[in-house]
């Protein structure tokens, strides 16, 4: 209904009914003579925002027990003036600030530029076209879990659909942080498909050493670095001699390389870490060095030493490499049904290899952490829980094992 413009009787009226006025329809001579049904419009005052909220009801006790309402939630800061920022708005400014810096990933590093685009292609092409004409604060839970359901049906695999999502959570996060008109998470709550939980494959050691050993001399010293210090392919790319520090055994890992944007800073600031060089690599890398007589800041697996690596080169002359090993086996052998041979792998499956080498010589979760460059110690767990040793059984044992003692012996201290 359209409200009149105020008369003397409906200015009395509102005096009335304070912070909850009368509302007529056009034409109506209000007053005693008021022949239309009217509504109110409570509203409530945010000094925080400086502005008025406002909303209609059909009776007047509904529109001031809103009022009491939204004015208790003012008061004590739950409250505030809804978002008139549309979500395609808010995906614009989120996407230039995450580009410039301004806005900071989760562990407070910038964005990695292959982030940002895969961003930029789950806002425009599956959450604009349904969400962006919404303010914010007019997005429910129901429309982002149609949203998540129409993606599911038109077969996105559930990575995919939790990726779409992610920037629309990060969205709503900032705003709520903010106090920018937005108080719950549509996001919360949603019933998502779990992705399959497939593991990308791990070499035993045996058969990491028969990998690198099929591979000629450059490619064998890049494989290796994989393998046995697990940096991501990015890092692999960027890493120049003066972070190889062969008399203290280090690696710093300070970089990486976008394909697009070239040149990053550390993935996040846990990325930005110290990686133990091992024996098994110490000499590949020793020997690479005096092969390509490069030093100091040029890149160590270059295809020139100011010109990274090009993944794809690599990947083809690997499996090049592999697949004759394999025809020599089995050409040699008195049985080729009973020739093993070897199962390509990628570089991302060798970082994941390293990781269950230093798992199962013993290394402690924290340690494993810090050199897989994890964020948190929770995200290692998540990643390479299911190879760490021991379970219920065992951990039942060695609990069973400690009460017997601290039985025999009740001075014994726990272990802080």
């Amino acid at each position: 209904m359209t409200a009149l413009k105020p008369s003397r009787l409906q200015k009395s009226e509102a005096t009335r009914y304070p912070g909850a006025n009368k509302l007529h329809s056009r034409g109506c001579p209000a007053g005693k003579a008021c022949s239309c049904k009217p509504s109110y419009r409570a509203s409530v005052y945010s000094a925080r925002e400086g502005k008025k909220i406002r909303k209609v009801f059909a009776g007047e006790k509904e529109a001031r027990t809103w009022r009491e309402d939204e004015s208790g939630a003012i008061r004590e800061g739950r409250k505030v003036a809804p978002s008139k920022q549309t979500v395609r708005e808010a995906a614009d400014a989120f996407l230039a600030g995450a580009r410039d810096g301004s806005i900071p990933a989760a562990g407070g590093g910038r964005y990695k530029p292959a982030t940002l685009r895969g961003y930029k292609v789950g806002l425009n092409k599956r959450v604009l076209p349904k969400l962006g004409h919404l303010r914010l604060s007019e997005v429910q839970r129901r429309d982002v879990q149609d949203l998540a359901d129409k993606l599911t049906v038109e077969g996105l695999s559930a990575s995919t659909v939790q990726n779409t999502l992610d920037p629309l959570r990060s969205i709503f996060r900032r705003a709520i942080r903010r106090e920018e008109g937005v108080v719950v998470d549509p996001n919360e709550g949603l019933e998502l498909r779990r992705p399959n939980g497939r593991r990308d494959r791990i070499a035993h050691p045996a058969e990491a050493s028969a990998l690198l050993a099929a591979l000629r001399d450059d490619d064998r010293t890049l494989w290796a670095t994989a393998i046995y210090a697990g940096l991501r392919r990015g890092e692999l790319m960027a890493l120049r001699h003066s972070d190889v520090d062969l008399a203290e055994r280090m690696i710093r890992v300070s970089r990486g390389w976008d394909a697009i944007e070239g040149e990053q800073d550390a993935k996040s600031a846990a990325g930005n870490r110290r990686v133990p060089i091992l024996d098994a690599l110490a000499g590949e890398l020793a020997a690479h060095k005096r092969r390509t007589r490069r030093d100091g800041d040029d890149l160590v697996f270059g295809a020139t030493a100011s010109k990274p690596f090009p993944p794809e080169s690599v990947r083809r002359r690997a499996l090049a490499a592999w697949d004759a090993e394999n025809e020599r086996r089995i050409e040699e052998a008195e049985d080729p049904a009973s020739v093993e041979l070897l199962a390509p792998i990628t570089l991302h499956e060798a970082r994941h290899t390293c990781a269950s080498l230093f798992i199962a010589a013993g290394v402690n979760a924290k340690a494993l952490s810090v050199i897989m460059g994890h964020s948190t110690i929770a995200m290692t767990f998540d990643t390479y829980g299911h190879l760490m040793p021991g379970g219920l059984d065992e951990a039942a044992a060695a609990t069973n094992a400690y009460l017997a003692r601290l039985a025999e012996r009740p001075t014994l201290e726990l272990v802080a």
